[in-house]
């Protein structure tokens, strides 16, 4: 398996990247890992990085996204936090990815049986742990389905909201980073929501939240993204 470089990356385009994701998750799901000489990485990426897609998962020790997408040193950015939320040192991260160091696509993971979640549907309150989870609020109000028994001892509502709060992840990394935006609605970048299984390690992305515009989607415009 090649190291990342700069002409590798010029040449992926968002769909590719996204095409080179699912691949890898297929790799991992199998236990077919890609032959790579981690050794010889660490010496082509001495002097530079060309990552060709950045992901936005949570710190949750089962979804390393290097080992989910079975990608080698020097491929993707990996931003972690509780909970994969969006703020402001998160949406500089993403645009210095995309902007600066050329990433291709923007991947917000999720994962069923999430803590952050859980804390969230409890609505928990601890340190700074308790602004953190705050952020999460919205997803748990946002889920309709549920009636009663709203809280982490249904893993159903559980899900429910792990799945909003990414979908709604997606939205609030457009809406307040214009960079992004831009860059999006110009076909540089692409973007999608995601959830990983941590009982199957499979990867399921969410089609309603995948935005490349390209030849494939000619017509998208980054307005829908705000309905």
């Amino acid at each position: 398996m090649k190291t990342q470089s700069k002409e590798i990356q010029q040449h992926t385009t968002p769909r590719m990247a996204l095409e080179i994701l699912k691949d890898g998750n297929h790799r991992f799901v199998k236990n077919y890992k890609a032959n790579r000489n981690l050794l010889q990485q660490v010496n082509d990426t001495r002097d530079g990085q060309w990552p060709f897609a950045t992901v936005l998962s949570c710190i949750d020790s089962r979804t390393s996204a290097e080992l989910i997408f079975d990608q080698g040193l020097g491929d993707i950015f990996s931003v972690r936090i509780a909970g994969n939320i969006v703020n402001t040192d998160i949406l500089g991260s993403m645009e210095f990815a995309c902007k600066i160091a050329g990433s291709k696509l923007i991947v917000v993971l999720g994962h069923t049986k999430c803590g952050a979640v859980k804390g969230a549907c409890d609505h928990v309150e601890m340190g700074n742990l308790t602004e953190l989870l705050s952020k999460l609020q919205p997803a748990v109000y946002s889920e309709k389905e549920t009636l009663s028994e709203r809280n982490s001892k249904n893993p159903q509502f559980v899900e429910n909201v792990a799945r909003i709060n990414t979908k709604r992840s997606v939205k609030s990394i457009i809406e307040r980073s214009f960079i992004l935006e831009q860059m999006l609605e110009n076909g540089e970048i692409g973007i999608v929501g995601a959830n990983y299984d941590v009982e199957s390690g499979l990867v399921e992305f969410y089609d309603d939240t995948l935005y490349i515009k390209d030849d494939a989607n000619p017509e998208f415009s980054v307005a829908e993204l705000r309905h």
